[in-house]
């Protein structure tokens, strides 16, 4: 019998140079996307060796959805059908699989930020939480590791007091709301706001230079 999750597809890039550390990058709804892709590049062009697993591989290989209301209902279906402990593993074996560079953070968006919150919360990994809907669920358990939280303030998917319930149980995290959408940094959605996404990337490059140095 195999142990461990079971082998998923993942996107990985190499870091240019001397590799500052490894990012686990965690996908939308969508699966991993040529945005999702493109996020990994441009981890490993800032220094860092960057994998994506591809997730929804446990209930479907080579996932990559639209960015609609058909989109949006499948991805919903297929996260129905994965535990975030089964997601959690997967994080677990990405991160062990680029261990060798160093240290090892993760950032997540979406359903992904969520992911990306329980990482910290459950494995100890500083992570990066974008618009995490799900993330008030977890709230009672204690961080193992530093966190830093975006949202959009024009996020009809995530209620003010929802924020502050996240920012209230983590008052040592960064925490940093805009005046942006759901889904502000993915430029291949209608939501992208390209002046939140870079000051978003800007501050989360900053939290992995401290926290993976």
């Amino acid at each position: 019998m195999q142990d461990g999750p079971p082998a998923v597809n993942a996107w990985m890039a190499q870091s240019e140079g001397t590799p500052k550390g490894g990012v686990v990058v965690i996908q939308e709804i969508f699966g991993v996307t040529s945005h999702i892709r493109n996020v990994v590049d441009g981890y490993a062009k800032a220094g860092y060796t960057a994998i994506a697993p591809a997730i929804f591989d446990l209930v479907q290989s080579d996932v990559e959805l639209p960015y609609d209301e058909g989109g949006i209902k499948q991805g919903i279906e297929f996260v129905g059908k994965i535990s975030f402990d089964a997601a959690l593993a997967l994080v677990k074996a990405a991160a062990d699989r680029i261990a060798s560079v160093g240290k090892v953070g993760v950032v997540g968006y979406c359903w992904g930020g969520t992911v990306a919150y329980l990482s910290a919360l459950r494995l100890g990994l500083p992570a990066v939480s974008y618009y995490g809907g799900r993330n008030t669920q977890f709230v009672e358990e204690p961080a193992l590791a530093p966190l830093m939280f975006h949202y959009g303030e024009r996020d009809a998917h995530i209620s003010a007091a929802d924020r502050d319930r996240v920012r209230k149980a983590h008052p040592d995290a960064e925490f940093h709301v805009y005046p942006a959408d759901h889904g502000f940094n993915c430029d291949e959605r209608g939501s992208y706001d390209a002046t939140a996404a870079a000051l978003a990337r800007k501050r989360t490059l900053a939290f992995f230079a401290e926290h993976l140095s």
